[in-house]
């Protein structure tokens, strides 16, 4: 899955084989700010921290879980076991990575038993006080998060543990500030103090008088769409709302009214508008 930085997660994780196949699709389409179409929460594995995983959010019990404003299905991350915790129906590692701890469940099929997991004796095994990464999907039982886990795995590579937390804040930052782009470099003589192309006196220029009946919010996002350096995809509403330094429920607010109107239009999602020239 590509979130702009062109890392294939599944092909770079090595985890297919999963037992319930885990929704890794390998080279499947996905949504994000930078492209794709919808299905980004469903197919893709994110790499989160333990304390990203915890603060996400959940709208209601069957809704997808989000984190930076983007849904999720699956999460991998790394951290150091605590204990291991054996059952009849599965094995529970608690993991730490020092931003959180959280459960990680493994269930056991009805034919297997906890012995029959470690399939080669010569490999390295999961013991409390080791390294692991996780690949799984994040549950939420009784108000408690856990994540029911595909695959758990010992790190060998220390310099893994250091390459997840970068990457997972590579892809936080994506998703907060939207994907790198050389074109940043260009169209600096119109910037704002408050981060967004233009000052306030350019809010209402820019929108000239194509934009009746409209809120002084609304042009002020149409301003940041039309004066901020973009690909023919247009801006997605984290990049907009971190560049005027707004809530993400404004900006929507605000694209509703110019949808309404008929200057913006939607391009390779819901979430990511562009400018109708006229």
């Amino acid at each position: 899955m590509d979130y702009g930085y062109n890392n294939q997660y599944s092909t770079v994780y090595g985890a297919q084989g999963a037992a319930d196949g885990g929704g890794f699709v390998a080279g499947e389409p996905q949504s994000s700010p930078a492209a794709g179409r919808g299905g980004y929460g469903k197919d893709t594995v994110r790499p989160m921290t333990i304390k990203q995983i915890l603060d996400s959010q959940q709208p209601h019990p069957d809704a997808d879980f989000r984190a930076d404003g983007e849904p999720f299905g699956q999460v991998t991350f790394v951290g150091q076991i605590q204990s291991i915790s054996t059952q009849a129906t599965n094995v529970t590692y608690r993991v730490d990575d020092g931003t959180g701890i959280i459960d990680a469940k493994q269930w056991i099929d009805s034919d297997q038993n906890a012995d029959k997991m470690e399939v080669d004796p010569s490999k390295p095994k999961l013991v409390e006080n080791g390294y692991c990464r996780v690949w799984g999907r994040l549950k939420s039982f009784n108000n408690k998060r856990h994540v029911g886990a595909h695959i758990i795995r010992p790190i060998t590579d220390y310099n893994e543990i250091h390459y997840h937390m970068l990457e997972a804040t590579a892809v936080h930052l994506f998703f907060t500030r939207g994907p790198p782009s050389n074109a940043q470099s260009n169209g600096q003589k119109n910037a704002g103090t408050n981060g967004t192309n233009g000052g306030h006196e350019d809010f209402g220029n820019a929108a000239g008088g194509a934009l009746p009946n409209v809120s002084p919010l609304a042009r002020r996002v149409y301003a940041t769409l039309k004066n901020t350096p973009q690909s023919n995809e247009g801006l997605h509403v984290q990049m907009i709302a971190s560049q005027m330094g707004l809530p993400v429920t404004d900006v929507y607010k605000a694209s509703e009214e110019l949808l309404g109107v008929g200057v913006i239009f939607t391009t390779v999602d819901d979430n990511t508008w562009a400018v109708l020239d006229a």
